[in-house]
């Protein structure tokens, strides 16, 4: 394999990798641009990822699919503001909740339907999201480095990995140049003077939390039916706790937020890529330690060496509404 070749094939990794993180990335900004810290994206994504492998294979239908797993999250988010919001509970606990409770119910009922250990059967093409091939790819593939590019990178993705970084312009428009995400993001830093102004504050976290959930949607959607072909147990493996630390990396802006988890896609892009290889001097590496990179990063981010990272300052302080 030469070094085009294998550039490409990373870069093509990358961004099936990226594209989950994307999607939950984008989901946790709206809940924390309104002031409600959300650790349960993982439960979310994992949730959406049960219900459309669930669909999927009942149904045969990739758009039925689709808006299984949306509404299973959708779902799951209500749970979360109804918590959170309504009742003013703990938004971390009420997180970690919902993570645990789809860790252990997708488990219980997969093993109980399918008789599988916890996975769906496997789905026909039909009932999936494939690769979409643009135009003029025949035409330029064999032009020297832009014709593989465009061949295996830009073409080649199947639809909500184009609906992912669709995604980021829109939401960046929807937070920063609408009347509605001039007030969402009011309300994750001063909830008092939104409710002076005669807005509802519950009614807008209660929305940016099902955007959260939409997105998040999509997320477990492209897990289980579109890079993949069925459901398996914890098969977010962490992504929706490593979107958390992007959005954190990003400082909560949507084009960062992208950039940030094109980074993680390809840390794990080279993690796979790297299995069985052979360094110079040091020789063949483990591969733990390549599948660790991600993780790792996840904690040095974390650890505060990306600067001063500033969350809304209303986030994860229920509002209480003064009489």
């Amino acid at each position: 394999m030469d070094y085009i070749d294998l550039i490409v094939s990373i870069l093509s990794s990358t961004i099936r990798l990226s594209v989950p993180l994307i999607f939950a990335a984008l989901a946790g900004l709206f809940s924390e641009r309104a002031g409600v810290f959300d650790i349960g994206l993982e439960g979310k994504m994992l949730g959406s990822a049960f219900a459309a492998g669930c669909v999927a294979y009942l149904t045969g239908s990739a758009w039925l699919s689709l808006g299984a797993g949306v509404l299973c999250s959708i779902a799951l988010s209500i749970v979360h503001a109804f918590v959170s919001i309504t009742n003013r509970g703990n938004q971390i606990i009420s997180g970690v909740a919902v993570n645990f409770f789809v860790m252990g119910i997708t488990i219980v009922l997969g093993q109980s339907w399918f008789g599988q250990g916890g996975r769906t059967p496997q789905v026909s093409d039909n009932a999936r999201f494939l690769p979409i091939k643009l135009p003029g790819v025949e035409a330029i593939r064999d032009v020297p480095v832009i014709g593989p590019l465009y061949a295996n990178v830009i073409s080649g993705n199947n639809f909500l990995t184009y609906l992912a970084f669709l995604a980021v312009p829109i939401c960046w428009w929807v937070l920063f140049r609408t009347r509605f995400g001039l007030r969402l993001r009011a309300v994750g830093e001063n909830p008092g003077a939104v409710d002076t102004a005669g807005i509802s504050v519950a009614w807008l976290r209660y929305r940016a939390v099902i955007c959260t959930g939409v997105l998040c949607g999509f997320a477990g959607v492209y897990l289980s039916i579109a890079q993949s072909a069925s459901f398996v147990k914890d098969m977010s493996a962490g992504k929706g706790f490593i979107a958390l630390a992007a959005l954190v990396f990003a400082k909560w802006r949507p084009v960062p937020v992208m950039l940030a988890c094109l980074l993680f896609g390809f840390l794990d892009a080279v993690a796979n890529f790297m299995q069985g290889q052979k360094l110079p001097i040091v020789g063949e590496v483990p591969v733990q330690i390549f599948q660790a990179l991600p993780y790792v990063l996840t904690c040095v981010l974390l650890a505060g060496f990306i600067g001063m990272a500033r969350p809304p300052k209303a986030g994860g302080i229920p509002y209480t509404k003064e009489r």
